[in-house]
């Protein structure tokens, strides 16, 4: 008897579907602001999931045991691009006014000994209704994050081969890269982009995202991110500050063990790619400099990268370093590769070259104004006789230019 009853209510509640439906239409646009501003597609599919969820509940009620996976697969009636189109906020407060247009209106159509059984159903159907909701929602967001992890990869190694353009910049902003990172915001000439390279972490069960966990410290730290794995690196694109080795040191527990290179500022992510080249030529060569630091710029290891065959930081020293040494008269140069012959002997180099030791004194800080290297430095030393080794090579003509 009790059986027959039941299924006599759920006809009666099956007959008052189409009234509900219209019904919680009517309530969504009077109670939710937001519903009204919706284009007609998009109320037309949350009146598609509301019809589908009350034919549910129908169906669920009928026979809760038949049709316990109603509540998830109500949503299903709904396109992927549902979730991008109203909050989880926003399906729950549609949800909620649902349900209290429905326990407000079955009275009037249903009989009064029918209520009862109807609300103590919707009270358990809309647990299950708000999980599915929560469900959904959460698959969209694990889609969301995977689909931008394979974005931001993308965008990396497009730096990284230097084939970074305009829709390498769409992509970077459509992840939310702005350049400017927040300490800088709006100050102009802020945009600069450093590429920095290290060892990859080494993987654990349950460790957090890398790339989530880097993005968040730099933005705490006032740059803009963008992080990938490529093999056993890690890479970080860092946007919007004028101190990159700072903002790498508030980073360094991210990376693996080993040394740490931070490529040289550039103008912007078009721009990236030399940074990036001298990032990695960087972390190639700094095992020949045992005691760098951790971060290192990839300039304070020109030597090491010339010697391990990278042309661009030989072209650099004999350029940069070389080059000016060779102006002038060139007395510059003969002190300097004087001071360097004579074991770094100011007294030495004096009686060597016929001069007083203070002319000596005086023409070696003029190198070190001159080249940023100062020649009593045991490092700085060392990188000038690299450079004036390569600048002989690359152009023999003291004072003719470098090539």
């Amino acid at each position: 008897m009790a059986a027959k009853g039941h299924k006599a209510r759920a006809e009666r509640l099956q007959n008052a579907t189409g009234a509900l439906a219209t019904a919680a239409m009517a309530a969504m646009d009077e109670k939710l602001p937001w519903f009204g501003k919706l284009s007609a597609q998009d109320r037309s599919w949350i009146g598609l999931v509301a019809q589908s969820g009350i034919t549910a509940f129908v169906d669920w009620f009928r026979d809760p045991d038949a049709h316990s996976s109603m509540p998830t697969r109500m949503f299903g009636s709904a396109p992927r691009e549902f979730t991008r189109v109203i909050s989880l906020h926003q399906t729950v407060d549609l949800v909620r006014t649902t349900i209290e247009m429905i326990e407000n209106t079955i009275g009037e159509l249903l009989p009064s000994e029918d209520i009862p059984f109807v609300h103590e159903a919707m009270n358990r159907y809309a647990r299950e209704v708000a999980f599915a909701a929560a469900t959904v929602y959460a698959q969209a967001a694990e889609m969301r994050g995977a689909w931008d992890a394979r974005l931001e990869a993308l965008v990396v190694d497009s730096v990284i081969r230097g084939e970074a353009d305009e829709s390498v910049r769409s992509r970077a902003s459509a992840l939310g890269w702005t350049g400017s990172g927040t300490a800088n915001a709006g100050t102009a000439g802020s945009a600069e982009v450093a590429v920095v390279v290290g060892r990859a972490p080494s993987s654990e069960p349950g460790s957090t995202n890398v790339a989530d966990a880097v993005r968040h410290a730099a933005r705490e730290a006032g740059a803009d991110a963008l992080c990938a794995m490529q093999g056993d690196r890690l890479v970080i694109v860092l946007g919007g500050t004028s101190k990159p080795v700072e903002i790498v040191q508030t980073l360094a527990e991210f990376f693996g063990p080993g040394p740490i290179v931070v490529g040289p500022l550039v103008k912007d992510l078009m721009s990236a790619v030399t940074s990036a080249r001298a990032a990695v030529a960087g972390l190639r060569a700094a095992p020949a400099w045992p005691g760098a630091p951790r971060p290192v710029h990839a300039d304070e290891l020109l030597p090491e990268r010339s010697l391990s065959g990278d042309g661009h930081a030989r072209r650099q020293l004999a350029t940069d370093v070389y080059g000016p040494l060779t102006m002038g008269d060139g007395v510059l140069l003969d002190t300097v590769s004087t001071y360097l012959d004579s074991g770094g002997s100011i007294e030495a180099t004096a009686r060597a070259m016929f001069i007083h030791p203070n002319t000596v004194r005086y023409r070696l800080k003029r190198v070190g104004e001159i080249t940023g290297y100062s020649p009593g430095n045991p490092r700085d030393s060392f990188t000038l006789r690299v450079a004036l080794s390569l600048g002989r090579l690359l152009n023999p003509e003291p004072g003719a230019g470098v090539l």
